[in-house]
């Protein structure tokens, strides 16, 4: 029997998720998802393989290691590594056939020199610093570096991209700033000879906010799981949820009046309480910030979480859900009967988004696909 604690993941969420954002930003505009960190939480090779089926044309990663998993798992589409690696990589960059960006000299040069040695050549993104402070070379230096990188034997620009930081905020004047600049290097960096199919921008907020940052792919992340990461919207556009974290009740305990609960004693009875303890805890990736603050779904019910979250158990006051037995399902987030909580709510008790709580769930739970409603995989990290 496996763990009764599990997320859920709901790949036919994703595949509708998709399917908006297609509509969205139209058939002209390539796709290309962020199944970084695992996938965002819900299992990189599953949600890959749902997006690729669904017309996706690239996938982003973070390092090499996700790429590499994503290869060893026989995904062969187009992968490109979103952040700058090391030089020493550049060998396994083309042995595994993924695009990388680049944006120094030191890095595109040990690239050239893997690629000529293999006998292969090494496709790249160039990556421009339009605002965010984080990666890229400088809109001033992009002309001059776009060239030099060109004349490398062994690499091929496919394309130029830049990110924004503040894309989900109520004034985009920045962001539409940022567009321009792009846009103005971008040509430029055409106008001295460089060829390059793809430009690409927008994430998710701008997908919703910015469709003057769709340029020739857009790269989803939070919203293909169902999810923001801002209230400032501008087109909203129906999604699913795609992650259900859920356990079984494995402890029911009456206590009295005045009685304590969980570490430090901060939670006091104040009527007779029935007791549910629940088998997860902070380990797993619930949160030690909700403690005393976060509801849960028992029979559809919400309830509260009582006392402060241990690292492997929660407890929860049941007293006024009927009929309550040890094994009886909890939601920790997600829909169960005509209950929902939703990540985003889970995230705003945290202080935090919506990403940082699904990409802290713990590899001991197991993720269970369900398709058509039905589960047809799990996978035990």
């Amino acid at each position: 029997m496996s763990r009764p604690t599990i997320a859920e993941i709901d790949l036919d969420a994703i595949a509708f998720n998709l399917s908006q954002i297609k509509a969205l930003v139209g058939p002209g505009v390539r796709i290309c998802p962020a199944v970084k960190a695992d996938g965002y939480g819900h299992g990189a090779v599953q949600v890959s393989r749902t997006v690729l089926d669904e017309g996706a044309h690239m996938l982003g990663v973070a390092t090499l290691e996700e790429a590499i998993e994503l290869r060893n798992a026989a995904i062969d589409s187009p992968i490109l590594i979103l952040q700058r690696i090391f030089p020493d990589q550049a060998n396994e960059c083309v042995e595994y056939d993924v695009r990388t960006t680049v944006c120094d000299h030191e890095f595109a040069v040990a690239l050239s020199q893997a690629a000529c040695a293999a006998g292969k050549v090494a496709i790249v993104h160039i990556k421009v610093d339009t605002g965010m402070s984080r990666l890229g070379v400088s809109p001033d230096e992009a002309v001059e570096f776009a060239v030099a990188v060109s004349k490398l034997p062994g690499l091929k620009i496919e394309g130029v991209f830049t990110h924004f930081p503040s894309s989900g905020d109520a004034d985009l004047t920045f962001s539409q700033d940022q567009i321009e600049v792009f846009r103005r290097v971008t040509a430029q960096i055409r106008d001295a000879g460089v060829i390059f199919p793809l430009r690409h921008m927008a994430n998710s907020s701008a997908i919703l906010n910015l469709p003057e940052s769709y340029f020739d792919m857009v790269r989803p992340g939070i919203m293909l799981y169902g999810l923001h990461d801002t209230k400032h919207i501008l087109r909203d556009v129906e999604l699913r949820q795609a992650m259900t974290l859920k356990t079984k009740i494995v402890f029911l305990k009456e206590i009295g009046v005045g009685d304590s609960v969980g570490y430090g004693r901060t939670f006091i009875a104040k009527r007779r309480t029935l007791v549910a303890t629940i088998p997860i805890g902070y380990a797993d990736g619930y949160n030690r910030q909700l403690s005393n603050r976060a509801p849960v779904l028992v029979h559809g019910i919400r309830v509260p979480v009582i006392g402060r979250i241990c690292m492997d158990q929660v407890m929860l006051d049941v007293t006024d859900v009927p009929d309550v037995h040890i094994g009886d399902e909890v939601v920790l987030y997600g829909r169960q009967g005509d209950g929902f909580i939703s990540i985003e709510e889970i995230a705003d008790l945290q202080g935090t988004i919506a990403d940082e709580v699904i990409t802290t769930v713990g590899k001991r739970v197991p993720r269970v696909y369900v398709r058509t409603g039905r589960p047809y995989l799990e996978e035990v990290g």
